[in-house]
C-alpha cells in the first residue's frame, strides 16, 4: 500500500497507468478517498453514476489517486489553523515526492475546489483541469456544509483523543477556514478571472454542488468549457471522450 509520510502526515496514494501525470482529488467532502470515484459508499459494490478515471483514463494517462488527510488510509495532526492551505501543502509534497513537475488535475466535488488552490498554488505546474461537480456558496446551502464538516469531525474526535482537544472552539476555526468564505471556497473570484489553466467544468446541480456555481467558474475563467448534462448512464460514453479529449489537448508530451 503506497503512502507518502511527511511532519506527522501520512496520505494514502495509487498510481495507474502511464502517460503525462493526472492527480485526481476525490469526491466525499472532507471524507474524500479514492474509492468514491468507483463504489458508492453506501452500497457497496454499486458503481457511481460517473466515470472512474483510475480506470478509464489510465489507458493514456499515469494517474494518481488519493485518500485525503484524515479520510480513509490517509492521517494528520488536526489544528485550529488548518484551511485549505493545508491540503494544498499535502498535494504539492506528494507531487514533489513522485518526481512530477507538470500535471493535469481532476476533482470531483471537494475536489474541484482541492484543483483550483492547486491552480492558484502552482500555476505553471498544472496543464490542464477538470472540475466535476464542484461546490460552492449558492442561496442558503452554507448550515448543509457545516453540517457535514461537524459529522467529520465528530466521528474523527470519538477515535482521536488529539482530534477531541482541539475541542468545538478550534474544530469551528478549521471549518470557518473551510468553508466560512464565499464561492468555491479555497479560492476567490479574481483568481478564477486570471486562471491560466484551462478549464473543464461539469456542472454538479444540487444543494452542495450547485449549477450556478459552476456555471459562474465557466464564465469567469479566460479558457473554459462547461458541460451541463453528463451524470446519465446515456452520457457516460460521451463524458468519457470529452474529458480525454479536453486533457489530451492539453497534454504537453
Amino acid at each position: 500500500m503506497p503512502l507518502f509520510e511527511r511532519n506527522g502526515t501520512t496520505i494514502y496514494y495509487e498510481v495507474h497507468g502511464s502517460g503525462h501525470p493526472l492527480i485526481l482529488f476525490a469526491p466525499g467532502g472532507m471524507n474524500s478517498t479514492a474509492g468514491f470515484w468507483g463504489e458508492r459508499p453506501d452500497a457497496p459494490g454499486q458503481p457511481m453514476p460517473w466515470m472512474d478515471p483510475r480506470v478509464e483514463l489510465s489507458d493514456r494517462f499515469q494517474v494518481i489517486a488519493t485518500d485525503q488527510r484524515n479520510a480513509g488510509r490517509s492521517s494528520a495532526p488536526v489544528s485550529p489553523g488548518d484551511g485549505w492551505q493545508t491540503y494544498t501543502a499535502d498535494h504539492l509534497a506528494l507531487l514533489d515526492h513522485l518526481g512530477l513537475d507538470r500535471v493535469h488535475a481532476m476533482g470531483g466535488c471537494i475536489g474541484s475546489s482541492y484543483a483550483l488552490a492547486l491552480c492558484a498554488a502552482i500555476p505553471d505546474r498544472v496543464t490542464a483541469a477538470v472540475l466535476q461537480n464542484p461546490i460552492g456558496l449558492s442561496a442558503d446551502n452554507r448550515p448543509a456544509f457545516d453540517a457535514m464538516f461537524d459529522g467529520w469531525a465528530a466521528a474523527l474526535a470519538d477515535r482521536r483523543p488529539d482530534v477531541a482537544a482541539v475541542g468545538p472552539e478550534g474544530l469551528g476555526r478549521f471549518r470557518q477556514a473551510l468553508f466560512g468564505g464565499e464561492f468555491v471556497f479555497s479560492v476567490d473570484r479574481d483568481f478564477v478571472r486570471s486562471c491560466p489553466v484551462p478549464l473543464l467544468v461539469l456542472s454538479g446541480n444540487d444543494a452542495f454542488h450547485p449549477r450556478a456555481v459552476a456555471e459562474e467558474i465557466a464564465e469567469l475563467a479566460p479558457d473554459a468549457e462547461l458541460v451541463l448534462e453528463w451524470t446519465s448512464p446515456t452520457h457516460h460514453d460521451e463524458t468519457v471522450q470529452r474529458v480525454r479529449a479536453f486533457l489530451e489537448a492539453h497534454s504537453p508530451d
